[in-house]
């Protein structure tokens, strides 16, 4: 039941859904899929909610029992939790709520602090690999400042070549380089996805 139950439905529903990818069939496309395989997709989604909660919480609740580096803010987690949980269930997620309050004038407000936050990690980056101390780090270097002059005015009052040169890196190199990345995630993503079909990658049952 801890591992063989699991691993059939895993291996059972990745074929189904490769299936579904794959053969254009009709039963496939509309029966096996849209009337046996996505209603209990949907069933079993409430119960990954749950499971990921009880994850946290007794995360949390670790943290908190065993006194480790900033386990304070463990506390906000469940008071965030609980309040904004009976926020929903009691008055509905409708807008004017109070679930919609929080979510506008608390989390918005947050997820907006985290992202500008961002702007001066990604200054800190710029700064440590625009500075040229090989060829590769000069190329990039020109590229970044070509592109970036290109976004303002005064790119164009210094050059009506500058937009033109801007977009072919865009479209050329940077392009490139990032369907390269996208081939390499895909090649990642298809090699894990059999991995876990077929019972080699297991970390998903907990434990070694």
């Amino acid at each position: 039941m801890k591992k063989t139950v699991p691993l059939l439905i895993v291996i059972i529903g990745g074929v189904i859904w490769l299936a579904w990818v794959f053969v254009p069939h009709r039963i496939i496309q509309d029966v096996f899929y849209y009337d046996f395989y996505l209603p209990w997709a949907r069933a079993m989604a409430p119960f990954a909610m749950l499971l990921g909660v009880i994850s946290l919480s007794m995360m949390h609740y670790g943290k908190i029992k065993r006194r480790v580096p900033k386990w304070q803010y463990s506390f906000f987690f469940f008071a965030g939790f609980i309040v904004t949980s009976l926020a929903g269930f009691i008055g509905g997620t409708q807008k004017g709520g109070l679930y919609m309050w929080i979510f506008e004038n608390m989390q918005m407000p947050m997820s907006a602090t985290m992202f500008s936050l961002l702007a001066f990690y990604m200054a800190s980056a710029a700064y440590k690999a625009f500075r040229a101390r090989s060829p590769e780090a000069t190329v990039l270097l020109v590229a970044a400042i070509i592109v970036m002059l290109a976004q303002v005015p005064f790119g164009v009052k210094i050059s009506k070549y500058i937009p033109d040169i801007s977009q072919w890196i865009l479209d050329v190199p940077n392009l490139a380089s990032k369907r390269g990345i996208l081939l390499g995630v895909g090649l990642g993503s298809v090699a894990t996805a059999l991995k876990i079909m077929l019972g080699i990658e297991r970390s998903y049952l907990g434990g070694d």
